[in-house]
């Protein structure tokens, strides 16, 4: 049974006060805050979102997706190393929607338990096999794993959140790592 319109639209509203407030705050946000500026109850986020992780999850499962479609995009592309180059951009761009977010993804990639861990396996599966693409193409070293790859985009996702030069440092990073990974 569908849930109720009004459980449907306390969800939707949930989710996009939840976007705005960890666009502010970043991911450590107050959840009650989040309730109180939907205008339900702590037990109503609960209810739909009995973590943290549920509800960061929720906001980042279409991104995810994104990223893992991004990546089976790219495996037709003619260079496969700039292929990588591209979606680790993507990657480290969409890692610093909210602050404190690369932390999130890594953590999630090591937990099995985490509610995060399905979308991030998927999207490091799908990046995996462009790595594998670039490594068999010579664009990219043999020895690189891909938790060392997301570990590096990651790094340099949370780099460029820190500086004032926000996402200028993450190109420049980026460049600088891919052309290392010869």
């Amino acid at each position: 049974m569908p849930p109720r319109a009004d459980a449907r639209r306390n969800r939707d509203l949930l989710l996009a006060t939840a976007r705005e407030a960890f666009a502010e705050q970043g991911i450590e946000a107050s959840l009650r805050d989040v309730a109180r500026r939907a205008g339900v109850g702590i037990g109503t986020l609960y209810r739909h979102f009995p973590t943290r992780e549920a509800l960061l999850e929720a906001l980042l499962r279409d991104g995810f997706d994104r990223l893992r479609g991004t990546a089976e995009e790219l495996l037709t592309s003619a260079s496969p190393g700039e292929a990588l180059q591209v979606w680790m951009r993507e990657l480290a761009r969409r890692s610093t929607t909210y602050r404190g977010l690369p932390e999130s993804v890594m953590a999630a990639l090591h937990d099995e338990e985490s509610e995060l861990h399905v979308s991030c396996e998927a999207m490091r599966a799908a990046g995996g096999r462009l790595l594998a693409r670039a490594q068999e193409a010579g664009a990219v070293r043999a020895d690189l794993t891909t938790v060392e790859l997301l570990s590096l985009t990651a790094g340099i996702a949370w780099v460029s959140e820190q500086s004032p030069d926000g996402p200028g440092v993450a190109d420049r990073l980026l460049s600088l790592v891919t052309t290392g990974l010869t």
